[in-house]
């Protein structure tokens, strides 16, 4: 794997080997909320040659259709927004039906020589643009096992009746949130792009027409050192009521996390700074609580942070 800067179209192209089978990025990064140039990234792995697969948990279907941008294969933790409540595990892949894997045979020659266990021709000459998911289907789903359970479908497919009206929600408040923050003499900065301020914002405008992502990070002002910024962030956390400290994210309820101490923490200090974590940097995934109430559950936590308090 290559890592590269997503804003960087050159830095996508100068990455490109001839090992390289995909490129792969969030439409929505997690936990700063950047917003991928979709259809830049799509046309630069076309002229490499590969697929290009979004990972769409955090705008999900609602907020965006990345086929509509050129992507090729999406996937979701179904975990998040699509359950929509914590409450069931599970993933999925959508083949889009958009990329050709017969135009360069020999690269892909698990979809395009017969496999013993699907007799016959070839999955792309048997089953044409769905060849690529046939052989998730016949081959990984079968040997490794990623199979929901029928009461985890349930679940998700449940959740799914209701996605429209909870994202809907979610943007709105996480909208109404960050404004707040970005406002807070407390919080040095708001990474949401829904904010003028946010260097992805113009994106946003372009790609989440139905409202930003309500999984964002904001900044304390630094302190002293990187103790100094874990002590303050873990107070905030600590006076939270309506927030809950848990690591998943898409929740009905409001989560906050601790990037640097939580999900992040096997990263080492570079690689923390190369990705914009800081110990003073909190992530939160808005609920769908009354944004009154999240409103003042951070405010008061705030607050008590400020000179003086």
């Amino acid at each position: 794997v290559t890592f590269v800067d997503q804003d960087d179209p050159a830095a996508w192209r100068a990455a490109v080997r001839p090992t390289t089978r995909a490129f792969f990025a969030e439409t929505v990064a997690n936990p700063l909320a950047q917003v991928l140039d979709v259809r830049l990234v799509a046309d630069i792995a076309h002229d490499a040659g590969v697929p290009l697969i979004i990972d769409n948990t955090v705008a999900t279907p609602y907020l965006q259709r990345p086929k509509q941008h050129g992507a090729d294969i999406v996937v979701h933790s179904a975990t998040k927004f699509i359950g929509g409540h914590g409450a069931a595990l599970g993933g999925l892949v959508v083949d889009l039906g958009t990329f050709d894997f017969t135009a360069d045979a020999a690269r892909w020659p698990q979809l395009n020589t017969p496999l013993a266990r699907v007799p016959g021709a070839a999955l792309t000459e048997q089953f044409g643009p769905k060849a690529y998911l046939t052989l998730l289907r016949t081959k990984y789903s079968q040997d490794l096992g990623p199979s929901l359970s029928a009461f985890n479908a349930f679940q998700l497919l449940q959740g799914l009746e209701s996605l429209d009206l909870r994202m809907a929600r979610h943007s709105a408040t996480a909208q109404t949130v960050a404004e707040t923050l970005d406002t807070h003499p407390a919080v040095a900065r708001v990474h949401h792009p829904g904010l003028a301020s946010s260097p992805w914002h113009d994106a946003a405008t372009r790609y989440l027409p139905r409202g930003a992502a309500s999984v964002f990070s904001f900044e304390l002002h630094p302190g002293a050192d990187a103790d100094d910024d874990f002590t303050r962030a873990a107070a905030l956390i600590d006076r939270l009521h309506v927030a809950q400290l848990v690591a998943n994210i898409g929740d009905a309820r409001t989560l906050v996390a601790h990037p640097a101490s939580m999900t992040h923490s096997h990263l080492s200090p570079a690689q923390l700074a190369a990705g914009g974590i800081t110990s003073a940097t909190i992530r939160l995934s808005i609920g769908l609580e009354d944004p009154a109430d999240i409103v003042a559950d951070l405010t008061d936590a705030l607050d008590a942070l400020s000179p003086g308090r």
